[in-house]
């Protein structure tokens, strides 16, 4: 028989089955985060031998005015519905928008929102990066958005999910203490770094909005129906080991106005149950950390 590839130890294997016993605050079984990926699109970015940032030939004004929709309509009708419900925003944050567009920034550091990184635009990958580019992104986010948000980044969203061999180290010696990179898991885990410590936190690609419009196909309220699903079981379950759910949301999509409405009945449905622990992602790490 022919070996496999090796197993790439980026953290331990620990069945679902029997783990140590989690417990989030006042008993709560699920802590939800919603994660609004606030980006910006480049109408016409530069090539990447590993990837085009567009399927459309360059400039792409439908690709690039289709997500605009987010920072300038979109935003506002899906932050106002997370804010009534309660939901804090853990932003997935392409750092380039701190200039391009800061009013929606600062909307969301008005609202109490965590700001982590997702580079600095979501058509600029990391595919092919040698070092030093890599930690100047890294360097550049830490800088931008404390100077737009008075926050110190933590976490870290790959732009477009593209890393190299060396992402995961990097962030870690930088002192960010958590990743959104790694969707091996329903709880927080630890990933194996050369320096510091490193937290994967759940994100999710199941119930990322992007996939289930653009990939799944669903309609707005399947989508809704899908979020409770997944909460109803994560909270079932949490009862053994607190569990994590992530919402991952991007406005021009969630936001349209045959959407809103759906994804409103799903959020009033979680918030209104008393197993969910509304949370940022780095007060979801902290808890988690502070137990191990």
């Amino acid at each position: 028989m022919r070996e496999g590839a090796p197993d790439p130890g980026l953290y331990d294997y620990i069945p679902y089955k029997n783990r140590r016993k989690i417990v989030w605050p006042e008993g709560k079984t699920c802590a939800v985060w919603v994660a609004p990926n606030l980006e910006y699109y480049e109408i016409d970015p530069p090539q990447n031998p590993h990837r085009k940032p567009w399927s459309r030939p360059h400039p792409d004004v439908v690709g690039y005015s289709y997500r605009d929709h987010s920072n300038r309509v979109s935003h506002w009708r899906m932050a106002d519905v997370m804010s009534r419900h309660g939901f804090p925003g853990s932003v997935s944050l392409s750092v380039a928008l701190c200039q391009h567009h800061p009013e929606v920034v600062r909307d969301g550091v008005e609202r109490g929102w965590e700001f982590f990184s997702h580079g600095i635009y979501n058509t600029r990958y990391s595919y092919g990066m040698d070092e030093a580019q890599e930690r100047a992104i890294i360097e550049d986010s830490i800088e931008t958005v404390e100077q737009a948000t008075g926050q110190r980044i933590r976490g870290w969203l790959a732009p477009a999910l593209t890393h190299t061999p060396r992402t995961l180290d990097l962030i870690a010696e930088y002192g960010l203490d958590y990743t959104c990179d790694l969707y091996h898991d329903d709880q927080v885990q630890e990933v194996k770094v050369s320096k510091g410590q490193l937290a994967s936190i759940p994100y999710s690609l199941e119930v990322n909005d992007h996939y289930g419009f653009n990939v799944y196909g669903m309609a707005g309220r399947e989508y809704a129906d899908a979020l409770i699903r997944q909460f109803e079981r994560l909270a079932a379950e949490g009862e053994q080991s607190g569990t994590v759910m992530c919402i991952p949301l991007h406005a021009y999509l969630i936001g349209q106005p045959h959407r809103i409405g759906p994804f409103e009945e799903a959020l009033r449905h979680i918030a209104a149950d008393p197993r969910c622990w509304k949370a940022r992602a780095g007060e979801i790490v902290d808890s988690w950390r502070a137990q191990q």
